[in-house]
């Protein structure tokens, strides 16, 4: 009984509705959207197309040669050359002098108050290309004593191409071989130096000269 009286009200009341004229509100009823076809994307196919030409044969290509173009190389065009070029040599001053020792002899020395004395005949010849000034020669020997004053013997220039012949004395011992050595300077400076481990007597090569001191040219 219980459920049979709500459904007479209900249908009272739907009938009450009908007499005024409202109609009732009709709930939607939702219903599920058709199913989207799915969108087919056909990708656009990408064509290369090659730089160079192809032939009318399918699968072959055919590169077109080309043909390098040089660039002219432009030479500098130099003006011509109308000085002639001088060249000056200047001669480089070269101070040499040759010694030869041409024979000895011993003596007594009594004016300078020593025993036996060595005498030795030098040439000092310039064979350079300047003028030697002072040029002188100086004697020693392995068995000197004091200096004897004319161990040294100079002229005031020999020139080039010129020799000149000077007797040197050192003090030496009595009756001993004499080695002996010359020195040829020019301003004090050694230019050449000898020596002799025995000196041959004078007598032997045509005695003492007789141009001791003269200074004329170079003889061969």
């Amino acid at each position: 009984m219980k459920k049979i009286l709500p459904l007479i009200l209900l249908a009272l009341l739907l009938q009450a509705c009908d007499v005024w004229n409202v109609t009732p509100l009709v709930v939607p009823t939702w219903t599920p959207f058709p199913s989207r076809t799915p969108g087919i994307f056909t990708p656009t196919p990408i064509i290369l197309v090659p730089s160079m030409t192809a032939s009318a044969t399918p699968g072959i290509i055919v590169i077109t040669p080309v043909t390098p173009t040089e660039t002219p190389t432009l030479i500098p065009t130099l003006p011509p050359v109308t000085d002639t070029a001088s060249m000056t040599f200047t001669a480089i001053p070269v101070q040499a002098m040759q010694v030869e020792i041409i024979g000895c002899n011993t003596g007594i020395d009594i004016v300078h108050g020593m025993g036996e004395v060595t005498n030795a005949y030098v040439i000092l010849k310039n064979t350079g290309t300047v003028d030697l000034p002072n040029a002188c020669g100086l004697l020693r020997a392995v068995d000197e004593d004091r200096d004897h004053p004319d161990k040294l013997a100079c002229v005031p220039s020999l020139p080039v191409g010129y020799q000149v012949t000077l007797k040197l004395t050192v003090d030496s011992a009595y009756q001993k071989d004499t080695i002996i050595q010359v020195d040829g300077l020019s301003n004090d400076v050694v230019l050449l130096r000898i020596d002799k481990q025995s000196c041959t007597d004078l007598d032997i090569v045509g005695g003492v000269p007789g141009d001791i001191g003269a200074i004329k040219p170079i003889t061969p």
